[in-house]
């Protein structure tokens, strides 16, 4: 089933609508459909056939909302949630096992007692989310919580409008459509959906809604994963191969024109390294891009002129070494690095979500670590170092949603690393059996003989 709210109609979808909707997904979720092993399995090998059997529609959607290179939206939207989905089949029967308790656990209690933990369905599950990687974003929950035994109801972002009306037609196409719902829509239908009383709420955006989401879950004393994003930090030490770190620096910074929420926010060096890094960083752009990003078919595009804006308006702070031309019409903001740049200016206020790499100028580790400490915690924290030691403190001395050395961006590929913040992040993680942990109760069981 698909809900598709015209522009005259979208207000029809009211709290009423919302609530009907839910206990439709209670009453088959009550039913037992989605508890088998088989029907888990089935939905999670059609929610596969749809990416791999639509990629052309998708790369379309996705070039029409945020003019997304065909290769970029091949790799992170379409085979990141199919690796995802096949790792998830591989395990999955194995991670739902019952977990006994060895015996020696159970002294004290009556010979022949037995004791185990299992992993039970939450019921109906909300997935809302965001635009900027609107089909991993919205799919890859949804696997999680379909092969956890869930019925889900998934908002995809109207900021990606042509994404949402296409995963609103391939959705029920594909996959049970009595357990899984699409509702399109803005903040209306949003704000409806809030209002239900679900088993689970997991919700990928900033932290302004992150808000709003926790308040209405917490009427009903609902669960809830928030991915959220912050200033990702990148240490980059002294006496590394500059354009080694450039290379993987640029093409994790300025991939999707910087609209990912682990994408390195800004850079901690030293003031020898800075400048050597920020040629490094053109040469790289370059090679990436080409001397005209505008014209290159690797490049994307702001997602809407309100963000275009605000990405804009943090050019001026500190000094360009390189790029800096926007064009509001194109919705175009050039690959660009800012040099002397201070803690206090624009650009080091909000998550800049967008192409600009500020360089922040630190005496040493030491220096660096406190720096990182003294903000919010991030979703991501990358090094560029050899030397181990520094990975240790980097490790010990800084807390974040995850940690990478050599390859930002890279931890998110790996099925079985959990994802997810902490503090202003976000909380809860997923991926591979962490989504099964997110979206199930974790049920202890004990039977002790009656004779």
């Amino acid at each position: 089933m698909s809900t598709t709210p015209t522009p005259e109609a979208a207000q029809l979808f009211t709290e009423a609508d919302a609530g009907a909707l839910v206990t439709r997904h209670r009453a088959v979720h009550r039913s037992g459909r989605t508890k088998p092993l088989a029907w888990r399995r089935e939905q999670l090998g059609r929610l596969r056939a749809l990416l791999t059997e639509n990629r052309e529609a998708i790369a379309d959607a996705l070039h029409a909302d945020l003019r997304k290179p065909r290769a970029e939206a091949g790799a992170a939207e379409i085979d990141l949630p199919v690796r995802e989905i096949d790792h998830t089949l591989a395990h999955l029967e194995q991670w739902l096992a019952p977990e006994p308790v060895a015996a020696e656990e159970l002294a004290g209690l009556p010979e022949g007692t037995t004791a185990s933990a299992t992993y039970e369905p939450l019921g109906t599950v909300l997935v809302i989310a965001p635009w900027n990687y609107p089909v991993q974003l919205l799919l890859v929950p949804i696997a999680g919580a379909l092969a956890a035994g869930n019925t889900v109801v998934a908002k995809p972002s109207e900021l990606a409008p042509a994404t949402s009306a296409l995963m609103a037609r391939l959705i029920p196409r594909h996959l049970d459509p009595e357990t899984v719902t699409v509702v399109e829509g803005g903040v209306a239908e949003t704000t409806a959906l809030l209002a239900q009383r679900f088993d689970h709420i997991f919700y990928t955006g900033n932290g302004t809604v992150g808000r709003i989401v926790m308040r209405a879950a917490a009427e009903h004393l609902t669960p809830v994963t928030l991915e959220l994003g912050g200033k990702s930090p990148v240490f980059v030490d002294r006496g590394v191969d500059v354009d080694a770190v450039a290379r993987r620096l640029a093409d994790a910074k300025f991939r999707n024109a910087g609209q990912t929420c682990v994408a390195p926010d800004y850079v901690l060096t030293d003031a020898a390294t800075a400048p050597a890094l920020a040629e490094a960083l053109e040469r790289a752009t370059k090679a990436l891009f080409g001397a005209d990003p505008q014209t290159s078919a690797a490049y994307g595009r702001l997602v809407n002129e309100r963000h275009f804006d605000r990405v804009a308006a943090l050019l001026a702070s500190g000094r360009t070494a390189f790029g800096g031309r926007a064009d509001r019409a194109d919705r175009y903001i050039e690959p660009t690095v800012l040099l002397d740049v201070r803690p206090d200016e624009p650009v080091m206020q909000e998550e800049i979500f967008g192409p600009v790499l500020p360089i922040v100028t630190v005496a040493d580790l030491t220096e660096a670590i406190a720096f990182v400490n003294d903000r919010d915690k991030p979703l991501a924290l990358y090094g560029f170092t050899e030397d181990e030691s520094t990975r240790r403190r980097l490790a010990a001395e800084t807390s974040s949603g995850g940690l990478g050395f050599g390859l930002p961006m890279a931890h998110l590929r790996v099925p079985a690393l959990p994802f997810g913040g902490v503090g202003e992040s976000g909380m809860g993680a997923y991926h591979g059996q962490h989504s099964i942990a997110t979206f199930s109760h974790r049920k202890a069981r004990l039977d002790v003989p009656l004779g």
